[in-house]
């Protein structure tokens, strides 16, 4: 059976210190995981359980450090907004998870930066009606290498950072979390069956803001390496 379209490659990304790579399934995201993010976005910092949103698999961006990746400002944005986090890489099956169990389908941890329309969130969100506009688009999901569990441990606390034109715009330590590593895999595998490839952003700390064409992107997470990425002028 022949495809009626020309099929595309699995988005996939490359893991740190050899030429393997990991496939991505789905891509899930968590919406203010930090206190003082979530007070910058006009929310509070009570330990409700967290909420998620999806990116598509092709959003990924993957770039191997020292390189510096190129992502195109997008469409339809005057607004658009860096939000720099800790990536988890699931590795295995795992549905209703208790919070004790959770790591145990944990493959790895990457950078990653959750780019957003924030116009469009703010738009969409203050009409009632979905905002994954404001999220979901090409190159909305740079991320830098892989790094497995078996060589990292599992992460709970370091530095998480982000310049932009090599001034600090993000600052805090992935200990800030609201809910941990565990306790967010265990959320979420109580609405989805989490499934080998699957990747979750795990929430950005404060200090988001905007990016125009020409910025450069640098940040990092102790252990795990640092991003860097470009921006490039909007396509058309």
């Amino acid at each position: 059976m022949g495809a009626v379209i020309e099929s595309w490659d699995i988005p996939s990304v490359p893991v740190a210190g050899g030429t393997d790579r990991f496939p991505v399934r789905h891509i899930y995201c968590v919406g203010r995981n930090y206190a003082e993010h979530a007070k910058e976005m006009g929310g509070d910092a009570t330990k409700e359980p967290p909420f998620f949103f999806t990116k598509p698999a092709d959003a990924i961006v993957a770039v191997v450090p020292p390189a510096v990746g190129h992502i195109r400002y997008p469409l339809a944005t005057k607004f658009f907004h860096h939000e720099i986090e800790l990536v988890v890489a699931i590795g295995s099956r795992g549905v209703k998870l208790a919070p004790a169990d959770a790591l145990g389908v944990v493959w790895g941890y990457a950078v990653g930066l959750d780019m957003t329309r924030r116009d469009l969130q703010n738009e969409m969100r203050e009409k009632k009606r979905p905002w994954d506009i404001g999220k979901s688009f090409a190159q909305a999901a740079p991320i830098g290498e892989l790094h497995p569990a078996s060589r990292v441990g599992h992460l709970s606390r370091g530095a998480i950072w982000l310049d932009v034109n090599s001034q600090r715009r993000q600052q805090g330590d992935l200990a800030d979390m609201i809910w941990d590593v565990a306790h967010t895999v265990h959320f979420l595998s109580q609405y989805y069956e989490v499934l080998p490839g699957d990747l979750i952003f795990t929430g950005t700390p404060a200090g988001v803001g905007p990016v125009k064409p020409g910025d450069r992107l640098d940040g990092g997470i102790d252990g795990l390496g640092t991003l860097a990425i470009s921006i490039d002028a909007a396509a058309g």
